[in-house]
């Protein structure tokens, strides 16, 4: 296990593979009794589809993509949606904070290699969110720079193109096979790692190291276990 080549940047996604992305949970506490318990949690499964749904269309600000998720979820399920329940889920965002083990795993991976963030955030969210990892990293990528959300391609593209290198200098590291590594494995990054965090399956046939202790990612580099 590991990798037998010397990459240029390390890019990692943020929210979900880093931050503990809480989106249900402050879904939950904005809707409050106009969520019954017995539909809950498959609303919030249909939340997250309808999330991916409106990333694939043209770029839009984050408020909006958990707006129209939840407004489209809510009429599928006869729920009411009010205007100000996209805001108040979107402005408990930036105060999520990282995985245990994740500052001191980046910041023992940081002693040999930069490190990058290419992340779904929009540019205030991502700033505040990367603060919150208290990591050094060469550059924070948001999706608003970008003008796309992944799992687009192009979100990548533009990725390689800012930091001037080509998949095979890059390893790429998320817990979504659906947003990240999928469309890594089309653009040709041959080396990533799956943080197995358990809320997606395993598609190892995507070749990527996989791991569930974000201590073990320094290891893959031949770094000591921080």
């Amino acid at each position: 296990m590991g990798f037998d080549v010397k990459p240029k940047f390390v890019t990692f996604d943020m929210n979900g593979t880093l931050i503990q992305f809480r989106i249900n949970d402050a879904i939950r506490e904005v809707l409050g009794d106009r969520l019954p318990a017995e539909v809950a949690a498959e609303f919030l499964q249909t939340c997250k589809a309808y999330r991916i749904d409106e990333c694939l269309g043209e770029y839009k600000p984050f408020e909006q993509i958990v707006g129209r998720s939840m407004e489209r979820s809510m009429r599928r399920f006869g729920l009411e949606y009010r205007e100000g329940d996209a805001r108040a889920v979107h402005d408990r965002i930036p105060t999520w904070g990282p995985y245990p083990g994740v500052t001191a795993a980046l910041r023992r991976l940081a002693e040999a290699y930069p490190l990058v963030i290419v992340t779904n955030s929009d540019d205030a969210h991502a700033e505040r969110l990367a603060a919150n990892l208290q990591a050094p990293f060469e550059l924070v990528i948001s999706a608003e720079q970008m003008g796309v959300y992944k799992p687009r391609l192009r979100a990548f593209e533009d990725m390689l193109d800012k930091l001037g290198a080509a998949p095979e200098e890059i390893v790429h590291v998320s817990a979504s096979p659906m947003y990240d590594l999928r469309p890594a494995a089309v653009m040709g990054i041959e080396h990533k790692v799956y943080v197995d965090r358990g809320f997606e399956h395993d598609e190892s046939w995507l070749g990527y190291e996989r791991i569930t202790d974000i201590a073990d990612l320094p290891v893959l580099f031949g770094l000591p276990r921080p």
